[in-house]
């Protein structure tokens, strides 16, 4: 089990958790080592850009969403590089991104579930 399938069973669970992920898939939206903040979604309202928390094919991912298919109950995960990861259900998206570094990710607002800041911490 990776970090980031830890990650995922804490914001599964209604945690709002902040991490500082590694790797380069993301720049520039974030860079390696960043500190981002992860927070329960309601998956339906997910749009394209949003960055999220989910599984795809086995693995988790903190990504963008590059496609959402309402009617099925999917959305499509990409990294910012061009790769697509695959489709996956909204069962299978953990959280969104809603900080990187202490600045709030625009478009966030009304997409949380109810907060529970109280279980935030930065696992490093």
């Amino acid at each position: 089990m990776g970090a980031l399938d830890a990650v995922a069973g804490r914001v599964a669970g209604g945690a709002t958790v902040a991490f500082r992920p590694s790797g380069s898939s993301m720049v520039p939206l974030i860079r390696s080592r960043q500190q981002v903040v992860v927070a329960p979604v309601a998956p339906s309202k997910l749009e394209v850009g949003d960055i999220v928390l989910a599984r795809v094919a086995g693995t988790v991912y903190l990504h963008l969403v590059s496609s959402v298919d309402p009617a099925r109950k999917r959305v499509r995960i990409s990294n910012n590089r061009g790769r697509v990861n695959g489709w996956t259900s909204h069962d299978r998206v953990f959280g969104i991104c809603v900080a990187v570094d202490g600045v709030t990710r625009p478009g966030v607002a009304g997409k949380t579930l109810a907060p529970d800041s109280s279980n935030s911490s930065d696992s490093s």
